[in-house]
């Protein structure tokens, strides 16, 4: 039986996966850029531009969102560590979308670099 582990190395196998050095020029050509996390997790901080479609929902989502139909659209996906970026990609590729990346180490990754992300604005209380 495969773990989900293999399946995440099988779908990065099969997609292209762009490294933290290149992806400011690939974000500034991409059409969409996808963040692929539960809701909570894009709450909490998210890159901006970045739309909210959960892994879970992503083929579903996409199929019905007119301005997602362009199957030549520059795709730009993440997620916390680049897995369900993947296997997204994965996905987006078998459903016939042909310009799709994600981000090496996802998240956890652009943050640790030190890149801007949106965090949301919490009012104080004194």
């Amino acid at each position: 039986m495969k773990t989900a582990l293999d399946l995440v190395m099988a779908a990065k196998a099969q997609s292209r996966e762009i490294a933290l050095t290149q992806v400011d020029s690939v974000l500034a050509a991409a059409d969409v850029v996808i963040d692929v996390r539960e809701p909570d997790e894009y709450a909490a901080g998210h890159l901006q531009g970045a739309v909210n479609l959960p892994r879970g929902l992503l083929e579903f989502k996409l199929s019905g969102n007119p301005a997602l139909e362009r199957r030549d659209l520059a795709v730009v996906l993440y997620c916390k560590t680049s897995g369900r970026a993947a296997l997204s990609a994965c996905s987006m590729q078998a459903m016939g979308y042909l310009n799709v990346v994600s981000i090496a180490g996802g998240y956890d990754a652009w943050v640790a670099a030190g890149k801007p992300v949106v965090t949301p604005n919490l009012p104080t209380f004194g």
